[in-house]
């Protein structure tokens, strides 16, 4: 089957489970080129505690938006859209086979459904954010929930319940309204990869440990002189924040070890709610036999059907 016939391949699911092994692979038998969609590592420096594969470990595969932006700088979803989707035409224009991977769910329904982005304006969320500061958010939330109840009902965090009455405040519609519908912009499969629950854990406790081991807290010190404390994304990333309290003298070690991984555990649970919500996705066990054979089979049947 030529790669013009086969549609976007997206590896999703939660951190741990080697969506980038798989993504390479595929990429090897389907002459395919991967586009990130982990939100961090989008960030140049931020290597170790996002598990960014090397270049002497991408198989000669070329990786697009990876290494694109400084810690200082914020990530937007909608650039994003934008970005992924004019890789998708390029990797299509040299004839080979675009494969999306990462598991920022918000990124990866960017890149591959139908979505109209609510509009931002800096000056208005900059006027939330000041009135936060010297009232609290009870107020916010209160307006919150006069405009927008279905946003408010979702206990969004104080970042997030700015954004929902910033979009309001400009655009007069509610936040919540514009959430897509589960509709490809252009054929699509999603393959999941996730563990049975211990075995995640396990997995997931065990990459903390080598991360710490291959110098994280050396490489936030590195990024610290970047820029990293003034980064509103990058600074609060799982692992980043928590070895920034220990460079800064706040936790020991062991500490910073332990809060990252119930950090990153909690972070995979909500992964998993998430793109469990979309029935699109067919899940695999990394650990079962012939994973590689098993996702081109799925691939192939999904194309001609």
């Amino acid at each position: 089957m030529g790669s013009s016939q086969l549609p976007v391949i997206a590896v999703v699911g939660p951190t741990g489970t080697g969506k980038s092994d798989l993504a390479i692979g595929l990429a090897q038998q389907l002459d395919g080129e991967v586009v990130n969609s982990d939100a961090l590592q989008f960030y140049r420096g931020m290597d170790i505690g996002t598990a960014k594969l090397g270049p002497s470990e991408r198989a000669g595969i070329e990786h697009h938006l990876m290494d694109t932006m400084s810690v200082r700088e914020e990530a937007s979803v909608a650039t994003f859209q934008q970005r992924a989707r004019e890789c998708f035409a390029e990797i299509r224009s040299r004839g080979k086979v675009p494969i999306l991977v990462g598991g920022s769910g918000l990124y990866v329904r960017a890149a591959l459904d139908v979505i109209d982005f609510p509009p931002t304006d800096p000056g208005v969320r900059a006027q939330l954010e000041a009135e936060v500061r010297t009232q609290g958010d009870g107020q916010l939330r209160r307006r919150l929930a006069e405009v927008d109840p279905v946003s408010a009902a979702r206990n969004l965090d104080q970042r997030r319940a700015i954004r929902a009455l910033e979009v309001f405040l400009i655009s007069g519609r509610a936040f919540s309204s514009y959430m897509p519908q589960r509709e490809y912009f252009q054929p699509a499969v999603q393959i999941g990869l996730n563990y049975e629950r211990s075995a995640l854990h396990e997995a997931l406790e065990a990459r903390v440990h080598k991360m710490d081991a291959s110098g994280l807290a050396e490489e936030v010190v590195a990024l610290l002189e970047c820029g990293l404390r003034e980064g509103k994304t990058a600074s609060r990333a799982i692992g980043y924040q928590q070895y920034i309290d220990f460079v800064d003298g706040l936790i020991d070690r062991p500490a910073a070890i332990d809060q990252t991984v119930i950090a990153t555990r909690k972070f995979a649970r909500r992964q998993i709610t998430w793109f469990n919500a979309d029935e699109r996705v067919t899940w695999f066990d990394p650990t079962e036999p012939g994973l590689l054979d098993r996702a081109l089979e799925m691939i192939t049947q999904r194309a001609v059907s």
